[in-house]
């Protein structure tokens, strides 16, 4: 990162968050010629009203629910959400719901905003039309309730089959579970904060992702998933 970007950043956040941004990958670091931080322009749907359980997981490998909002992920300006309105393919066909639905925007604790899907492992693809440079994806599966999602997965490539230049941003599958291989990230609680992931600058035309059920249930639920990039000349 040059001098005066570092500067900039001390400035608006303080050395104590911009460290702590940058420990917790909640900061996207420019790459050479790009100049200018923001905070994604996140829109987080309103809280579900109903109260956190007593008897929730709990374990080393399991992130507890979050007090508070999380850190600003900064990426450069002019960074938006080009999964918006793009086609959507999947696994298998939802029974609730449309796949479209999956990049409305719309992503309120409502029934309505939900597509729910079989058990055991399935996925969600969205083709964003053309290669962009990916800076976060943010993942809401299901945050009516306050529950765990098993085996979050999540990968970016080159063509629609997943077979050319496959690269895994998120992975808590620890016990390879889906079979794609043992995931080092934590299981977490997703509300309405929705889940950020850095995708550290990555090229990509298709992004999609995997779940195999939650800890209240084997269906498998997505509200919605937004990629932030930009459009590559």
């Amino acid at each position: 990162m040059n001098r005066d970007l570092v500067i900039s950043l001390r400035r608006r956040l303080g050395g104590g968050l911009l460290a702590a941004c940058v420990a917790l990958g909640a900061l996207a670091l420019p790459a050479a010629g790009e100049t200018g931080l923001e905070p994604l322009p996140l829109q987080f749907p309103e809280p579900t009203l109903r109260g956190t359980p007593e008897d929730l997981p709990s374990g080393p490998t399991i992130e507890p629910p979050p007090k508070e909002a999380p850190a600003p992920f900064l990426a450069p300006a002019g960074v938006k959400n080009v999964a918006l309105g793009k086609p959507v393919t999947s696994s298998v066909r939802p029974f609730t719901g449309e796949l479209s639905q999956l990049v409305d925007g719309k992503k309120e604790a409502f029934d309505s905003d939900a597509i729910e899907m079989r058990s055991r492992t399935q996925w969600v693809q969205v083709d964003l039309g053309a290669p962009h440079k990916l800076y976060a994806i943010v993942m809401w599966h299901d945050h009516r309730y306050i529950q765990i999602t098993r085996d979050v997965i999540l990968q970016v490539a080159d063509d629609a089959e997943f077979t050319e230049n496959v690269r895994t941003l998120f992975n808590n599958d620890m016990d390879d579970s889906s079979g794609l291989g043992v995931g080092t990230d934590k299981e977490y609680f997703e509300t309405h904060y929705g889940k950020v992931v850095d995708a550290k600058g990555e090229v990509a035309r298709y992004v999609r992702g995997y779940s195999r059920g939650t800890s209240l249930t084997a269906l498998n639920c997505w509200q919605e998933l937004e990629v932030y990039g930009i459009p590559v000349p």
